[in-house]
């Protein structure tokens, strides 16, 4: 694209606002179009993690750093609350401390993490639970912001730092090259991007019928501040989150540990329950989480699946009485094929960004992936038959 271009967005969530800021910042003229009044989908149902400890070494990794660093940018810009935290992934049986080491190992070269004893894990987070705890991995990288702060503040400052025009409630019911429509008004462009999540099926159902992707539906609960001002020190992952996340597949052998929680944990692994838990700058603790895949999805919650949750999180994380504030479900598109991106160019000038990181990881490869699309640097763009 040349500097004088101008470009639609469809969708104000973290991909279509990393669209926007890639775009603007190379001085396209940009408009945003969002269904509703404010972001309301899967980019502020989640931790506000930023979370390079869960990709793999290599393009991924390059990728979550250059993504954490224009975060900073933003969260510098737009005055956004942030915890450079870190995460703490816990080990309270030999085996989950075998796979932390070897993962220590494996990149001592490569990332900012290293093995802590039980004295240090408890000294990095007070938060833990002592009896039994063999020690834990720290990683750096790991950064938290408050998504919907985060999601409600980054339009203004897309705005008024780069002239971004936003237009809320203005559902978009179909794309053409160099055009959108919402119903009767059209808005043109040179580009458009599509960045709606799994609705933009509604916009191209024969491609999304055709494409490697389904829908993941997550619970989670959001906790009160502990009462004594307990803080958690670092983000918190239980050892089911090293069966969960590719980085720890790719740097240790976690077989024999998989095969041990299959059998003393199957109905946790046959509802993807791995327990994560991160704390704002309120003190609220987000817990988290499961996940179901299929195309269609119940609207109800079960009670039992954060029952299960907050079981296992009482297993490493010192709380007297957890006492949930809020609960609800997100949905986001995943791609059943292994892929790392759903990228595709149904029409000339079209684009559609999808699924980032396989899907789940938007918060932390959005900013990154979408300076490679508008740059023409991404390569596996999914062309039209």
């Amino acid at each position: 694209m040349k500097n004088s271009d101008s470009a639609l967005v469809v969708g104000a969530g973290i991909v279509g606002l990393a669209i926007a800021r890639a775009l603007a910042v190379r001085g396209h003229r940009v408009t945003v179009l969002e269904r509703y009044d404010r972001a309301v989908g899967a980019s502020v149902r989640n931790f506000g993690m930023i979370w390079p400890i869960g990709v793999t070494n290599g393009a991924a990794y390059e990728r979550a750093l250059r993504s954490r660093a224009i975060w900073q940018e933003v969260i510098d810009g737009a005055r956004l609350w942030h915890d450079p935290c870190g995460s703490l992934h816990v080990a309270y049986a030999q085996d989950e401390f075998e796979v932390l080491a070897q993962y220590a190992d494996a990149n001592r070269a490569l990332r900012p993490c290293a093995l802590l004893g039980r004295d240090q894990a408890l000294a990095k987070s007070p938060a833990l639970v002592a009896d039994g705890l063999r020690g834990a991995l720290f990683n750096r990288d790991e950064l938290l912001v408050d998504p919907r702060e985060a999601l409600a503040a980054l339009p203004g400052y897309l705005h008024e730092r780069y002239g971004v025009e936003f237009h809320w409630r203005t559902p978009v019911t179909a794309v053409e090259s160099g055009r959108a429509h919402s119903g009767t008004r059209r808005f043109e462009a040179d580009r458009v991007f599509v960045c709606s999540g799994p609705e933009f099926e509604q916009l191209f159902p024969q491609l999304y019928a055709a494409a490697p992707l389904t829908r993941c539906k997550l619970q989670m609960l959001r906790l009160a501040p502990p009462d004594d001002g307990l803080r958690l020190g670092a983000a918190l992952c239980g050892g089911l989150s090293l069966v969960h996340y590719a980085g720890f597949q790719q740097a240790a052998d976690v077989a024999p540990l998989r095969a041990r929680y299959q059998a003393q944990y199957g109905e946790l692994i046959e509802l993807g329950i791995h327990v994560m838990a991160a704390q704002n700058g309120r003190g609220e603790i987000t817990v988290g989480d499961s996940h179901v895949y299929a195309h269609t999805h119940d609207p109800f919650d079960e009670q039992a699946i954060n029952a299960r949750v907050l079981d296992y999180l009482g297993g490493f994380l010192r709380l007297r009485e957890p006492r949930p504030l809020q609960t609800w479900h997100g949905i986001y598109p995943k791609l059943t094929d292994g892929s790392s991106e759903f990228v595709a160019e149904p029409l000339p000038g079209v684009t559609i960004v999808n699924a980032v990181g396989g899907g789940g990881l938007g918060m932390t490869l959005s900013f990154g992936l979408a300076e490679e699309i508008v740059d023409g640097r991404y390569a596996a763009v999914r062309r039209a038959a």
